[in-house]
């Protein structure tokens, strides 16, 4: 029996896909994966059980990841699984940035006498302008940014995408009709709007600053629904008052911009939708189940992707540093002992590496146990069917 402990509330559709061999329990005790969506998880003590954690959205900013790969532990995310939902609040961000609905609303909302009287006479300080025909500019082309990228264009926006890592399905995916524009700073030249679809990192925490919005034409609609730290807020205000940003839209609401006129804080929706919650649950269930029934990796924010038909009776899976002469200890080891490699696959990621080997020889605890006691190997498995 497998273990399965669930931090927050999961769909129950992702649930439903674990079989009488699983047991969804309410304790962390001898559990084998996490699931979590927002839950804190960095002052969590795991147990030595726990093999995967998977998060039912993209962000990861709740787990500790790099501590999970010392303890041998992969994390996955569900890249994409959200995606439809959060364009379709991005376009909703796209035109409410233009055309003063917000604002409108609540307007209108304080009217209590000669209402239609009062509408006519101030409805002209809302006008805002069509977006059909106007340039819009997407950072960042992965599952979300391809889909707003193609939404933008079927709405008639000229539009212009950038990214430099852009992946194979990202390239297949986007309409032949997006331009490709060869730097950042092609789309802050040019672009009426901009809309942010890149990931938190070093490098891209406060890419849009000073120096970014002094390279933007005048009245800038920017529009950011994936993380908050991307924006330079003190910048952003500066540039607000420049009258370079003429509406800010994020969805992540944060001392210092709520009140101001010119930027529009959604509370944090953009995969607040059923379905997307059922996507997500969906994803994170099928990726541990299948980490470990058979130990592919696929989506993994610490671990290299890794997936290997499995024609033997028994599967060795190894998590260990990314080192010279590491495999040859390995299989070092397995011919000393007689083991028969039927397939073998190692592939790395950063400072941390994974290998499967397949085997028809039985493979033993004590087997087990000399491999890792191998320098730098952290995490041994044995599967069979």
């Amino acid at each position: 029996m497998r273990n399965i402990y669930t931090l927050n509330k999961i769909s129950s559709r992702g649930l439903k896909i674990f079989d009488e061999s699983y047991s969804i329990q309410e304790t962390l005790e001898a559990a084998d994966a996490i699931l979590v969506r927002s839950a804190k998880m960095h002052d969590m003590a795991l147990p030595t059980s726990v093999k995967a954690i998977a998060r039912a959205g993209a962000g990861v900013n709740n787990i500790p990841v790099e501590k999970c790969a010392q303890q041998g532990i992969v994390v996955f995310n569900t890249p994409g699984a959200n995606a439809n939902a959060v364009k379709e609040l991005v376009i909703a961000g796209l035109l409410l940035s233009s055309r003063k609905v917000v604002e409108g609303i609540n307007w209108a909302s304080t009217l209590t006498k000669d209402v239609a009287k009062e509408v006519e006479a101030g409805k002209s300080a809302f006008v805002g302008p069509e977006i059909l025909g106007k340039k819009l500019g997407v950072v960042g082309l992965g599952a979300i940014g391809v889909m707003v990228a193609n939404a933008g264009q079927a709405l008639g926006m000229d539009v212009i995408g950038y990214d430099p890592y852009i992946s194979v399905d990202g390239a297949w995916g986007i309409s032949r009709h997006i331009h490709h524009a060869l730097s950042l700073e092609q789309i802050l030249n040019e672009a009426d709007y901009i809309t942010i679809h890149v990931p938190l990192t070093s490098n891209t925490q406060g890419m849009f600053n000073a120096e970014a919005f002094s390279k933007m034409k005048k009245s800038i609609r920017l529009l950011n629904f994936s993380r908050d730290t991307l924006v330079n807020n003190e910048d952003l205000l500066h540039a607000i008052e420049k009258g370079t940003i003429d509406k800010y839209v994020t969805d992540f609401p944060v001392d210092g911009l709520i009140g101001n006129p010119h930027i529009l804080t959604i509370p944090h929706l953009g995969a607040s939708t059923p379905e997307a919650e059922e996507n997500c649950a969906v994803m994170a269930v099928k990726q541990v189940k299948d980490y470990l029934e058979t130990g592919s990796i696929v989506n993994s924010v610490n671990f290299p992707r890794c997936e290997m038909a499995w024609n033997a009776a028994f599967r060795l899976t190894i998590i260990h540093k990314n080192i010279p002469a590491m495999i040859g200890k390995i299989t070092n080891i397995i011919a000393t002992e007689g083991i028969n490699i039927s397939d073998m696959l190692n592939k790395s990621k950063g400072e941390w590496a994974y290998t499967i080997i397949d085997t028809d020889t039985k493979v033993t605890d004590e087997n087990v146990q000399n491999i890792s006691e191998i320098d730098d190997i952290i995490k041994v498995r044995v599967l069979f069917k």
